[in-house]
């Protein structure tokens, strides 16, 4: 019988062999680095690298409340689906997926408990931060569906109001997630509220702390309801407005988008003002729905980059990482086993002399250093326990990323048992780790190369020919 995980995966392979063959076959690859994975001991074996990506392309609106997130989204659906207004209309994130039949909306639980979709298991990461736990789901997160055939293969994300009060640490944590998981990131600032300087929390949140992600490039910065400008014509103002305070949270290349949607702008009664808008708008919003329709071409490499970034992270940071800290439990172990030989020595030695002075018990020097040996392995056993649980300890404090620190402390774990403290002066390499396992890595990433060239033969041709050998046809 299938273990979940297993199942899990074979769901996924499924699905992929419909919607996406290409992708079916990285879906083996990451079964490859599980193995390499289990063998380290720094991934359970419950779980995948597979698991912690999102295999659907995915578009997340963040921004501030009323800077008309679900307007652009209802106006991109061609549908009302969301609830519109100037003031807060939802205090949930809002997962917005296709479907053939009519719209409904579902509660968070669909997707807590549905592994096709990124929320697989979030209520576990919000029981961390909330009293209620994961009985809370329903709080945070729902799913509505919608027949728009342009949402077909993509999931789309509606976030509530970044500078809400209420659950703001909730938020701010299943935002991270969202960014992580994100093919495409549209932040939303609202044009009418003209004092920019005065949301510093809100921008140290969606700029300053995504700017230097090595994916910065999936974020786009929009100036959204630009037309409520058109009364004083003051656009290049409010933008310029808008621009200083980005470049004081630290964005100072890229482009800022701006946009207002035409069926519910203010009028306008300067008629070159209003075309001038109106087309510059328009001009943004093409390259915006462009970038949208590229989501599905960039998931394919996000997911391989993200199987690469996790190959080569076990290779050159967390295999370095279990190694030094088997090299500081040595090294402490062998410091304090000094120290108790020492004292074991000068214990034996004495009661050797004060016996045989006294000759009040008659056990010879051979039977006296038995006995210290065996006192000094007991006390070497207590010892490099006791050091393997202080550094487990010191892991909680020196590492940060959770991924991180329990990966290190399941191998560390595994490299500190009963057998390989017994034998502790011939440790040197990691369980699970070696020349075989080192090949077997390489090998993955030469697969992933193989991948990577097969999806620029999709979407490329540098010699000019067609992907099928022919010459393409030129007009």
């Amino acid at each position: 019988m299938a273990t979940p995980i297993e199942q899990r995966l074979e769901d996924l392979e499924t699905h992929l062999k419909t919607e996406d063959p290409t992708l079916h076959d990285v879906v083996k690859i990451f079964r490859e680095l599980d193995e390499v994975a289990y063998d380290l001991g720094i991934l359970d074996e419950d779980e995948s690298y597979a698991t912690r990506v999102s295999w659907w392309p995915m578009i997340s609106i963040l921004g501030t409340f009323s800077a008309g997130k679900s307007t652009f989204i209802n106006d991109y659906l061609g549908a009302d689906l969301q609830r519109t207004g100037n003031q807060a209309v939802d205090d949930k994130f809002t997962v917005i997926s296709y479907s053939e039949k009519e719209s409904n909306t579902l509660p968070g639980i669909a997707l807590d408990a549905d592994p096709r979709f990124p929320f697989y298991q979030i209520s576990r990461d919000i029981s961390e931060i909330t009293s209620n736990g994961g009985q809370r789901i329903d709080a945070y997160l729902q799913i509505k569906t919608s027949s728009s055939d342009v949402l077909s293969g993509k999931i789309f994300i509606d976030s509530p109001g970044f500078d809400a009060d209420s659950q703001r640490t909730e938020t701010l944590r299943i935002t991270k997630h969202i960014i992580d998981l994100s093919d495409l990131v549209l932040v939303f600032f609202d044009a009418r509220h003209p004092e920019p300087g005065a949301m510093h929390d809100t921008l140290q949140h969606l700029v300053t702390e995504t700017i230097d992600r090595p994916d910065s490039n999936k974020f786009m910065y929009i100036l959204n309801q630009i037309d409520i400008t058109a009364r004083e014509d003051n656009l290049e103002e409010v933008v310029a407005a808008w621009q200083r305070s980005l470049a004081q949270a630290g964005l100072t290349a890229g482009r800022f988008y701006r946009v207002f949607n035409p069926s519910v702008a203010v009028p306008m009664e300067n008629d070159k003002v209003r075309e001038r808008m109106e087309a510059k708008s328009a001009e943004d919003m093409k390259d915006i729905r462009d970038r949208i329709d590229q989501v599905s071409i960039e998931r394919a490499y996000r997911i391989t980059g993200a199987l690469e970034h996790t190959a080569k992270d076990i290779e050159h940071r967390l295999v370095p990482q279990i190694e030094g800290l088997i090299q500081r439990w040595k090294s402490r172990t062998f410091r304090w086993d000094v120290i108790s030989l020492v004292i074991i020595a000068a214990i034996v030695g004495i009661g050797c002399y004060t016996m045989n002075v006294l000759e009040k018990v008659d056990l010879s020097t051979t039977a006296m250093g038995i006995i210290g040996v065996i006192v000094a392995l007991m006390v070497h056993f207590k010892v490099s326990s006791s050091v393997a649980r202080n550094i487990l300890d010191s892991l909680n404090y020196e590492i940060a990323d959770e991924y991180s620190r329990e990966a290190l402390m399941r191998a560390f774990k595994k490299n500190t048992t009963f057998d390989r403290t017994l034998f502790m002066p011939f440790i040197s390499t990691p369980v699970g780790w070696g020349t075989t396992m080192r090949r077997k890595v390489h090998g993955i990433l030469s697969d992933i190369n193989t991948y990577v060239r097969t999806l620029n033969d999709r979407f490329t041709s540098p010699s000019g020919r067609a992907s099928n050998g022919d010459e393409e046809v030129k007009g």
